[in-house]
């Protein structure tokens, strides 16, 4: 099964149910949809390339061309237009002479490059509208359909390469069929180059809920849409929530049309989950995690379980706010030791993953998975007695001092708890008698005044000696990715340079 028919089922059940736009204008119907798609595929094929890219922001554009390429049998690949040009440039490159569809903004940086064709998105949504329809093409499950790049925030950026059946898999193990009523809408906010914006397209159509886009987050557009739109359900990254809430002060949102946040992407801090849990108490909140190169979602923690970790006197199922939850349907998980062996509940070590959604390949570099088809996440992660898995920070993020392994989660969970300090990252520098000594990189609320011996202070009467950080320096921001990443890494080398 290819994810072309995802639609093709939409189409056939709910022709006339509307798929994308506002409810007041630009409206697309699922036949609207599909029909778009057919047409666009038209004018894939008559480019000759083996690729389509995609820059631009997230527009009905989107999902169309998304579809178009499938029902064409050319693999898509959603690009980070917020790069320089050059860097733009190396992954078109990648891809060869690709058919691109760009925002009007971006065509010149586009036709720097050697491409197949470049196309505006206005222009290519005008045309496949009246283009003729073709056959869809007779597209193997197991043939590329969307290619990713990862961040980069620890490397150079790789094109994950999912094919037919990674995507299907996942929208089938956690969608139920036009399981939405009419009304619902998604509100899509992450750019269409993260895996959550590809995944969006797919799960809405195949739910039958209407999803409408925020090309550019801003927290007062945000509630103003979720309220215009009557927005049901909505996906943000950690920063975004973060600006919500910080939008809100110690107002309840008013919201009353939405009844389903989910979040995922990067680490939530649990400062912040818990007074978004207070300005949205009517919503229910769903932690997903998930990669790219496992096409999406691969644990959830449920509204269920937030309810019952916020009520709890338990403490072990009090932490499990700050877990991602269980593993969904087709998914299987494995904690490892760096020898390989699997690690009981209460030990921490490697995530890795199995299922059919997981893909683990990269474009030109082949597969990572091992020979039992297992693929490792670069997580560290631990599991409770129940399978909730808390995943602790990347495997390269431990600092090792004195011989001693410290995830630098913990030490910025107990940070984040001073009413000084507004955010803040943990990592690793060189020190010629430790091996590495940890420092706490931190940004304080306005008007606050905060220095080091008072936040070490802080963190000691909470943890162990060893982990309460050596060093504290004060920015005025930390750096991210668009998507809410920490580029820790560009942290810790600009203090790479400083050793003890």
């Amino acid at each position: 099964m290819t994810f072309e028919m995802l639609l093709d089922m939409a189409r056939e059940a709910c022709p006339q149910r509307q798929a994308v736009g506002s409810r007041n204008a630009d409206r697309m119907s699922y036949a609207d949809l599909a029909r778009r798609a057919a047409g666009g595929a038209t004018l894939i094929r008559d480019s000759d390339a083996s690729h389509v890219a995609f820059l631009g922001v997230g527009s009905p554009v989107f999902p169309a061309l998304v579809f178009a390429s499938a029902h064409a049998g050319i693999p898509i690949a959603p690009l980070n237009y917020r790069l320089p040009a050059e860097q733009i440039n190396d992954l078109l490159a990648q891809l060869g002479r690709p058919y691109v569809v760009a925002d009007p903004e971006f065509l010149d940086v586009v036709r720097s490059a050697e491409v197949a064709g470049v196309i505006s998105t206005g222009e290519w949504s005008a045309a496949a509208a009246v283009a003729d329809e073709v056959a869809p093409s007779a597209v193997d499950p197991d043939s590329p359909a969307v290619l990713l790049f990862t961040s980069g925030t620890t490397s150079t950026p790789k094109a994950v390469v999912l094919r037919h059946g990674h995507l299907v898999s996942y929208v089938l193990q956690t969608v139920e069929f036009l399981g939405a009523e009419e009304d619902d809408c998604a509100l899509i906010s992450v750019p269409p180059y993260h895996i959550a914006g590809v995944g969006a397209v797919l799960t809405n159509v195949y739910s039958g809920r209407r999803f409408h886009y925020l090309p550019n987050f801003d927290p007062a557009e945000w509630l103003r849409t979720v309220r215009e739109e009557a927005v049901t359900n909505t996906m943000l990254v950690p920063t975004m929530l973060a600006r919500v809430v910080d939008r809100l002060g110690e107002d309840q949102a008013r919201v009353p049309s939405l009844r389903a946040i989910a979040y995922g992407g990067a680490r939530m801090p649990r400062t912040v989950l818990e007074r978004a849990l207070r300005a949205f108490p009517d919503v229910g909140f769903t932690n997903a995690y998930g990669l790219t190169e496992t096409a999406s979602t691969i644990a959830v923690l449920g509204p269920e379980d937030h309810r019952a970790a916020v009520e709890s006197e338990d403490p072990t199922v009090q932490a499990r706010l700050g877990s991602v939850g269980r593993p969904v349907p087709g998914i299987e998980v494995e904690i490892r030791s760096p020898d390989g062996a699997a690690l009981p509940a209460g030990q921490p070590g490697e995530l890795w993953v199995r299922g059919p959604q997981v893909s683990g390949e990269y474009a030109g570099s082949g597969s990572v998975l091992d020979e039992n088809g297992w693929f490792p996440t670069k997580d560290a992660a631990v599991a409770d007695v129940d399978g909730y898995l808390h995943v602790l920070g990347r495997v390269d993020d431990t600092i090792i001092r004195g011989g001693e392994n410290i995830g630098p989660a913990e030490i910025e969970e107990v940070l984040r708890l001073h009413p000084a300090v507004a955010d803040v990252a943990v990592f690793g520098a060189p020190d010629d008698e430790w091996g590495q000594r940890t420092v706490a990189a931190v940004v304080q609320r306005a008007g606050a005044e905060l220095t080091a011996h008072d936040l070490r202070a802080w963190a000691k009467e909470r943890l162990r000696s060893s982990r309460t950080p050596d060093d504290v320096v004060f920015l005025a921001e930390l750096p991210y990715t668009p998507t809410g990443k920490l580029l820790r890494r560009q942290l810790a080398d600009e203090f790479a340079s400083v050793t003890r």
